[in-house]
């Protein structure tokens, strides 16, 4: 079989930092990752970093890789308000596939990468279990807009797409702060050292409430599946770990894990509580020799509250993708040991 060609937009975050090192070792890919920083872990990609806000820039190092096959874009700017994310957000995915498609002719797929926010999940309650064909809700959001546009952008082309919608993806990646397995370890650890329980520090309602996560490796899986398989041409499909679980149940295990004693629920707004710590994370640091990362790009605080405020079920179908042929699935009470257990080997928390 031929090699395929990958360019991985977002090549650094959770998502693509995942997605290289599994093109990697399933053999037969060549990568290209973009970023705006350089690769912090080993690899054989290719490295491009481009501003995707800049379209001359996007175009004049984008505008020059004649053989990619393969789009997957992960990329994604925050913003302060859901209106505010539609622009850049969009624009970075336009430039990033409208150079490479222009110069690329044997493009065979773009793979965007959604979440289930589109239906409205961080808002309040929502219809469970929310499926591929239920309405976004009320717009803006961003990751319509980007579907929108590359469904229309495919019409008469050669390349097909598809776009995955994980929810709260797990995994390892220096820097990127957004992950809520992180900010469990360094909520935990900071705990021991005070010498207190692991207590849980969101609302009673979510420590009750159904949940869901989707592990890195599982989603690279799945986007290699959706990039290459028939069956997968021009559809959205859900993505998660295939189960749920109530943080009630899987608490006493992560106290258990860091020999530590399970603590009562006690809401805190860990943004605040957490705001403070940096000296002591840095004294953790040289006691426990660390890997030093910068305090601020250890754990994103606001995104842990929101994740344990949200206090009505999150849960998705995912019967779309298993029906097209991706099988695989992860237990996700294992996948959270696992990934502390990473962590440690890596020296990210003690």
């Amino acid at each position: 079989m031929a090699r395929k060609k990958a360019l991985v937009v977002g090549a650094l975050g959770v998502i693509g930092r995942r997605l290289v090192q599994h093109l990697e070792e399933s053999g037969g890919w060549d990568i290209v990752g973009v970023s705006r920083r350089s690769p912090d872990f080993p690899t054989k990609a290719a490295h491009v970093s481009v501003d995707l806000l800049d379209r001359a820039d996007a175009e004049a190092r984008l505008g020059g890789l004649t053989d990619i096959t393969h789009i997957f874009y992960t990329a994604f700017q925050a913003r302060p308000t859901w209106a505010e994310h539609d622009a850049p957000n969009l624009a970075m995915l336009v430039n990033a596939v409208e150079p490479v498609a222009a110069a690329s002719k044997g493009l065979e797929h773009v793979q965007l990468i959604e979440g289930n926010k589109i239906y409205g999940s961080h808002l309040g309650p929502f219809r469970t279990p929310a499926r591929e064909d239920d309405p976004p809700h009320m717009l803006p959001n961003f990751y319509h807009t980007q579907e929108s546009w590359l469904r229309e952008a495919q019409k008469g082309k050669d390349w097909s797409w598809s776009a995955l919608r994980p929810h709260t993806v797990c995994g390892f990646a220096v820097g990127n702060p957004m992950n809520i397995s992180t900010c469990i370890a360094v909520y935990a650890a900071i705990s021991k050292e005070l010498g207190l329980p692991l207590r849980f520090p969101g609302k009673p309602g979510a420590f009750e409430a159904v949940y869901q996560v989707t592990d890195s490796a599982l989603l690279a899986r799945a986007m290699v599946f959706c990039a290459t398989a028939e069956s997968a041409r021009n559809e959205v499909f859900n993505i998660t770990n295939g189960d749920f679980f109530r943080w009630k149940n899987v608490w006493p295990k992560f106290a258990a894990y860091f020999g530590m004693e399970m603590g009562d629920v006690q809401t805190i707004p860990l943004t605040e509580f957490m705001a403070d710590k940096a000296p002591l994370w840095e004294r953790m640091v040289q006691k426990y020799d660390l890997m030093h990362t910068p305090y601020a790009e250890i754990a994103a605080w606001p995104f842990a509250d929101y994740v344990f405020g949200t206090d009505w079920d999150v849960m998705t179908d995912t019967l779309k993708i298993r029906m097209a042929g991706f099988h695989d699935f992860v237990r996700s009470e294992e996948m959270f040991l696992e990934l502390f257990e990473e962590f440690r080997a890596r020296r990210a928390v003690p």
